[in-house]
């Protein structure tokens, strides 16, 4: 049933990070609502329920918050819920008489989580922004791409989903842990700068002892040190290479035919460039496959890189189930697992308002409201 069974979590419907974390809870067993907007603008990408993978394993209720009637059959729900969770700019829900002092008039114990790009306050807590507007202010995307080229966007994984939606989901259940021994509820306020900050908090102090600081592309994890990088093969295919231990790294050499005698020292910067190339020219004497022979499964610490069409076939991922196909849309397995009350994907992603009087009655709301 996963080890958040029996947990009530209320999610005010948003897109992007604040789904991510609703669909963790979900899929670790929590009984979560997603509440719709009725009548709400489209936001985000239309598309068909069925392919919205971030609102998989819940139920949908659509209310019109902007009635009484909707106001008030959200705070029934709120009086039975553990958590719930928003993602609207600061003060649209106080507006809404469903801020977190009006919820806990009825429910003392409510965790009330807040997920927003800039936090509640500061001078840019008002602003519309993306996740690569987030991650621009914190470092992060200033110390992404090649060197001597732009910042390049990770996709939207830094801001959204490491620093929003995760960092969200592990507050929320911190504050629900607390709740439970003091009785009282309290805000989690998940803004994605700080999040995508708190990602760098390594490189930050690698950058405080002196080993990080060059230009883009010319540190140890960004591409700029030849045994941390990417390489292509002789068929045009790319390979990682991560062999950062000299233990590892003279395994790779080893099983690569290289002989170190005639290489720089792994760590004689002055000369990386020499090495750089010197590694360029190795991995394009054989294909992807016939380095994949060589390498995977050793400790070069050698991965080839995989498409999306091609990584859940790889022997590891598919022998780890670490993809599940439903309803016929192939997607990402839960995480973590569990060994005593494993996750799973419970039900596919709903239309909206599919659930509104299946949830109303199993959340003792008097189904006459509905009308």
């Amino acid at each position: 049933m996963g080890p958040l069974n029996g947990v009530r979590v209320i999610e005010i419907a948003g897109i992007g990070p604040a789904p991510f974390c609703a669909m963790l809870l979900a899929d670790m067993g929590a009984d979560v609502i997603r509440v719709e907007r009725a009548n709400a603008p489209q936001t985000g990408f239309a598309l068909d329920s069925r392919f919205e993978v971030l609102n998989r394993g819940r139920r949908s209720i659509a209310l019109d918050l902007k009635s009484d009637q909707g106001v008030q059959v959200l705070k029934q729900l709120v009086e039975k819920a553990d958590i719930l969770f928003e993602g609207y700019r600061p003060g649209v829900m106080e507006r809404l008489g469903l801020g977190p002092a009006d919820c806990w008039e009825i429910n003392p114990k409510l965790v009330y989580g807040r997920m927003t790009g800039f936090g509640q306050e500061g001078p840019l807590a008002g602003a519309a922004g993306h996740d690569i507007n987030y991650i621009a202010l914190t470092g992060a995307l200033d110390a992404i791409g090649a060197k001597g080229g732009p910042p390049i966007p990770p996709l939207n994984l830094v801001g959204d989903f490491g620093g929003g939606g995760m960092l969200l989901a592990m507050g929320l259940l911190a504050a629900y842990i607390e709740a439970r021994n003091s009785g009282k509820g309290q805000v989690v306020d998940a803004a994605m700068v700080d999040g995508a900050a708190l990602l760098l908090a390594g490189i930050f102090g690698l950058k405080a002892a002196g080993l990080w600081g060059k230009p883009r592309g010319e540190n140890l994890l960004d591409g700029g040190a030849p045994w941390y990088g990417v390489y292509e093969t002789a068929d045009g295919k790319h390979v990682a290479l991560g062999a950062i231990e000299p233990r590892f790294y003279s395994e790779f050499l080893s099983l690569a035919g290289i002989d170190p005698a005639t290489l720089p020292g792994q760590h004689d910067e002055a000369r990386w460039p020499e090495l750089r190339e010197a590694l360029e020219q190795a991995m394009r004497r054989l294909t992807l496959d016939e380095w994949r022979e060589r390498l995977e499964g050793t400790d070069a610490c050698f991965a080839p890189i995989l498409s999306m069409d091609d990584a859940p076939a790889h022997p590891h991922m598919a022998e780890r189930n670490s993809f599940v196909t439903l309803d016929g849309v192939l997607q990402p397995a839960p995480a973590p697992r569990f060994s005593r009350t494993p996750s799973s994907v419970r039900k596919p992603p709903p239309k909206p308002g599919q659930h509104t009087e299946e949830i109303l009655a199993d959340w003792g709301v008097a189904v006459e409201q509905v009308a």
